[in-house]
């Protein structure tokens, strides 16, 4: 079981969870079979929702969740976005993303009773993701433990919107080209969106991530980021007044802000809400 330890003074908390560190990995020459792919459904724990066609934990599936092998809380679950091994959020069809999104709120729905709901996303080996296959977590923290989470932040240096979300780059971001997605018309928690929505919510990600992708793998000039591969990470905020979080890591944490609290962040969120606006 996951231990939980709070700071005296100012009650935040770490979660102690030893079982981690027996995690695969596939970012190495040598690869393994992937857990994750069609046809190996029986090298993970039993499926518990799927979306598509097929038996339980048998091929025909479109988007499977299944229980973490290796959890960090007591309820944690994986949410494999496709059967295909190499295409994420910014390569799939849209029908697909709508998918994922549905497994999300799905998945969201029935652990609502259970805790606080976390739903994240690890892109790439250095955003903590330890398999290539494309996969979301949901992780259920207790009630009682204070997540040092940040509500939702004032829309300003809008970068576009539809019929239902706006994304933004808020004058907080803590990251280069961090960018938010947030509903326009919902105070809500993301348990309550609806079908429709979710469509809206598909287009806007997927736009979002690819312009970021475009930013990463050919940076514009003078901005103060090298080329990268495009890792990132993103989260659903777990309570009423919800919103989406992606932060592309185009630069590294050090000392500085480990020793201070402080985050330093070189693009100033006007110029990345520009240039992300330009970004086809």
């Amino acid at each position: 079981m996951a231990k939980y330890v709070p700071d005296v003074k100012t009650q935040r908390w770490v979660i102690i969870s030893a079982g981690r560190t027996s995690r695969p990995g596939d970012f190495t020459p040598h690869k393994s079979v992937c857990p994750f792919c069609a046809g190996n459904e029986a090298t993970t724990p039993p499926e518990v929702y799927r979306i598509g066609p097929g038996e339980k934990d048998k091929p025909g599936w479109l988007v499977r969740v299944v229980p973490n092998k290796y959890p960090i809380t007591d309820i944690h679950e994986v949410i494999i976005h496709s059967p295909d091994d190499t295409k994420d959020i910014e390569q799939l069809p849209i029908e697909q993303v709508t998918h994922i999104l549905t497994a999300y709120r799905d998945r969201y729905l029935a652990h609502l009773d259970d805790g606080q709901v976390l739903i994240f996303c690890n892109h790439g080996e250095h955003a903590g993701a330890s398999l290539k296959h494309p996969h979301s977590q949901l992780a259920v923290i207790p009630k009682q433990i204070n997540l040092d989470a940040l509500v939702r932040e004032p829309i300003a240096n809008v970068v576009g919107d539809n019929t239902s979300f706006v994304t933004y780059c808020p004058d907080f971001s803590q990251w280069p080209f961090e960018v938010w997605i947030a509903p326009k018309n919902s105070s809500g928690k993301f348990s309550e969106v609806g079908d429709t929505d979710l469509k809206d919510l598909a287009e806007v990600l997927q736009t979002t991530l690819k312009k970021l992708e475009r930013i990463a793998v050919n940076p514009p000039p003078g901005i103060g980021i090298s080329q990268h591969e495009f890792v990132y990470n993103y989260y659903i905020y777990h309570l009423e007044k919800w919103y989406i979080r992606i932060t592309p890591r185009f630069v590294h944490r050090a000392g500085f802000e480990l020793g201070t609290g402080l985050n330093v962040n070189i693009v100033d969120p006007t110029e990345a809400a520009r240039i992300l606006r330009e970004t086809v």
